[in-house]
């Protein structure tokens, strides 16, 4: 349930970020913080390890990433 959660608060980043210049890279950089930091909290408060937490990491952050490099694909720039 908290994966899913932070997978929507990237969607809910990626919507606010539109509105800025720059979004992309801007949602980007801020992204992969948020992911990193609940990666880093689930090593080192919920005792998994690297191993597990990686690809729980790897979902939270490509989910929204992917589809902001669609969006930056397919829109005008």
């Amino acid at each position: 349930m908290r994966m899913l959660i932070i997978i929507v608060a990237g969607f809910a980043l990626l919507g606010v970020s539109w509105f800025t210049g720059r979004w992309f890279a801007i949602f980007l950089a801020i992204w992969f913080a948020v992911a990193a930091i609940n990666m880093w909290i689930g090593v080192t408060h919920a005792g998994y390890t690297v191993r597990e937490e990686l690809p729980i990491f790897l979902v939270i952050f490509l989910l929204p990433a992917c589809v902001a490099a669609f969006l930056w694909w397919r829109l005008p720039r």
